[in-house]
């Protein structure tokens, strides 16, 4: 599985299907990996950040700074585990722990009012003026029983999050 360049085993696909909770089929695995060895370009068997900013739905992403950070150098075992968040299988949990590594940028397991502002000036750009951000900002913790001076943990994320219809799936194109 290191070397792109080789074909998965029925071995391969059932580890990596363990590897991200069985939140793709076996079929999808295979099509990811097609996609994988297409994105390693250089046939190393990792992903570089060039390689995933070949792809032109994720260079527009106005996150696609704090997601090439999370999937510089995976190999395809990690590179699956990353998209099972995407995943129509994918639980609840899973997904909000995706989030909570989107936002904690410096991955020390704490967000902090900056952090979420970071991620939301990201979102916006120049659609809303910074004090405006730091308003909507500060309510919505508000409103989630924190302050501006709160540092959530992944949990805390859980909790906010927990009972949201969470809507993050990705089509598996299985050829």
């Amino acid at each position: 599985m290191g070397n792109t360049s080789s074909m998965l085993t029925q071995y391969d696909i059932e580890e990596v299907q363990e590897h991200c909770n069985h939140t793709f089929s076996q079929q999808e695995i295979v099509s990811l990996y097609q996609r994988f060895c297409q994105l390693d370009r250089n046939g190393g068997g990792f992903i570089s950040a060039d390689e995933i900013f070949s792809v032109p739905e994720f260079a527009v992403n106005p996150l696609s700074q704090r997601l090439m950070r999370m999937l510089d150098g995976l190999n395809f075992k990690e590179f699956v585990a990353f998209l099972s968040a995407f995943s129509s299988r994918a639980s609840l949990q899973q997904k909000v722990e995706f989030i909570f590594k989107v936002y904690d940028s410096d991955g020390n397991g704490k967000v902090a009012f900056n952090d979420m502002l970071d991620v939301l000036r990201d979102l916006t750009g120049q659609f809303i003026s910074e004090p405006q951000r730091e308003k909507v900002l500060t309510h919505v913790l508000e409103e989630a029983g924190y302050t501006k001076d709160s540092l959530l943990i992944a949990s805390d994320f859980v909790k906010i999050l927990g009972n949201s219809d969470l809507k993050m799936e990705v089509e598996v194109p299985v050829d």
